[in-house]
């Protein structure tokens, strides 16, 4: 599995270009931004892009789906608890402020345990949520693709509306920490970096301690 990262848009988001190295079929995760950079990558690649994959529905990780959809032909992929949040007329005027498009209708909801497959390779579905309802992780061993759930060093907020410290916490210790601690973290934002391990993350990250919340 071949994985290119890049930074996009104005809040530094982390997009990926996931792929088959035998068949060249990949997926497109949280394209936030500089969609024509991201085309011209995926073209360098030789990707066929089958999906784009939202680990959340915040907009400065969705903004670039219709763009890329259209370019493409991907199916749009999001958590089923995301898609009923962000599609509320109420979601849509708080987000609105953030100045970002936000996804199309998803073409395709997953749950928790499903797998996104492209080419001979599957990602499978950790649904973590807490920064919002339907934060996903994505997880093919050593590779975790961790959103806004988990960063280097960090964890995602939840002082936006859907956000659930409890169930933040409840996420990353229960279903993160799980993980072997040789685990490739590859976050939402690089805030702290741009990639750590889980068993760096077990040892240093500070949010990941019982006391803090």
């Amino acid at each position: 599995m071949l994985v290119k990262s890049l930074t996009v848009g104005s809040m530094a988001v982390c997009c990926y270009i996931v792929s088959c190295e035998d068949t060249g079929q990949g997926i497109i995760i949280d394209p936030g931004g500089n969609e024509d950079e991201i085309l011209a990558l995926v073209k360098k690649l030789g990707v066929t892009v089958k999906y784009i994959v939202a680990t959340h529905g915040h907009p400065d990780h969705v903004c670039g789906n219709a763009i890329l959809q259209k370019a493409t032909g991907a199916k749009i992929v999001m958590h089923e608890d995301d898609a009923a949040f962000f599609g509320t007329p109420e979601a849509k005027q708080y987000f609105s402020m953030l100045g970002l498009a936000f996804s199309p209708v998803p073409d395709l909801l997953v749950r928790d345990g499903d797998t996104i497959e492209f080419g001979n390779c599957a990602l499978k579905v950790i649904h973590t949520p807490g920064h919002t309802p339907g934060g996903i992780c994505l997880y093919r061993a050593p590779d975790l693709f961790s959103g806004d759930s988990l960063f280097v060093g960090g964890v995602g907020r939840t002082d936006f509306p859907g956000g659930d410290s409890k169930a933040l916490y409840a996420s990353l210790t229960k279903k993160l920490l799980a993980l072997p601690d040789e685990t490739v973290v590859w976050p939402g934002h690089g805030y702290g970096g741009a990639k750590s391990t889980i068993g760096e993350e077990r040892k240093s990250n500070p949010y990941l301690a019982g006391d803090f919340w």
